[in-house]
């Protein structure tokens, strides 16, 4: 049997919680997302801009996950988590838009290596240069000593490593 509460206790939870300065939790993921998805979706705003309107965020993971040297589309699904269907049509849509070619592997001719073309290259210098861009202007908003402080701090808390390309893979659930 719950006892009923006491008329002046009946919000004694709701003036707990506005006695707590620090923010509930779920708010510091979704504040990580908002400022993920600002940078990307102005990202993308400013790329179709110079040229690339049909880029997409999976298409930059596939390409960061391409690479200099190339990929097969087995070494493409295992660097973005997904399954080699999945990365064949990424690769079939990259194909399409001229971002990346097939070409013969050199060291095995059975093996087909999907390779950058000059206009996925641009695509990528071009979102290096914007993401510069972006980070200025998050500098110039919040400071850019705070800046480093917040980039060191998520560097703090994120596992050693260096940072994975499957995040396309992980938000879809794949």
């Amino acid at each position: 049997m719950v006892d009923e509460p006491l008329p002046e206790n009946v919000n004694q939870v709701v003036e707990q919680r506005k006695a707590v300065t620090d923010p509930p939790g779920y708010e510091l993921p979704l504040l990580l997302f908002a400022g993920f998805r600002s940078l990307i979706d102005k990202l993308h705003a400013e790329l179709a801009g110079q040229g690339h309107p049909d880029v997409r965020p999976a298409h930059g993971f596939a390409m960061q996950a391409i690479g200099a040297e190339g990929a097969t589309a087995s070494d493409l699904g295992r660097r973005l988590g997904v399954s080699k269907q999945a990365a064949g049509k990424t690769i079939d849509r990259l194909l399409s838009l001229g971002y990346a070619e097939r070409a013969d592997d050199p060291a095995d001719a059975r093996r087909k290596l999907i390779r950058l073309t000059p206009h996925g290259f641009d695509a990528l210098a071009r979102s290096a240069a914007i993401f510069d861009e972006l980070r200025a202007e998050w500098a110039r908003a919040i400071g850019p000593d705070r800046l480093r402080d917040l980039e060191s701090d998520l560097r703090t808390v994120t596992p050693p490593g260096g940072i994975r390309l499957d995040a396309a893979g992980w938000l879809s659930g794949a």
